[in-house]
């Protein structure tokens, strides 16, 4: 096995733990804080657009997290700068 292939099997398997723990914390999270918003609302309804806006601006906060997991984990597998370098150092 040359280097490049076993760069690319490293990527390739650390795409996938990046992206499953950076999706299940913000799941996990969110369905807490819909969930607490939730009986919030249901106490005391009169407050219900100031939870909802709060609500949504955590909400996406929260979801930023997701969203920098498959950041890195599209630029592992599409411009991936340890290819380059062990390209360059093969030849």
């Amino acid at each position: 096995m040359d280097s490049a292939t076993a760069i690319a099997i490293a990527s390739i398997l650390s795409c996938g733990i990046i992206i499953t723990v950076g999706t299940i914390g913000p799941a996990l999270g969110e369905g807490k804080a819909l969930s607490t918003a939730l009986s919030a609302i249901a106490q005391q309804p009169d407050a219900a657009p100031t939870i909802t806006r709060t609500l949504f601006v955590g909400l996406a906060m929260v979801e930023s997290t997701a969203i920098y997991s498959l950041v890195i984990t599209i630029i592992l597998i599409f411009a991936n700068p340890f290819w380059n370098f062990a390209i360059a150092h093969a030849g």
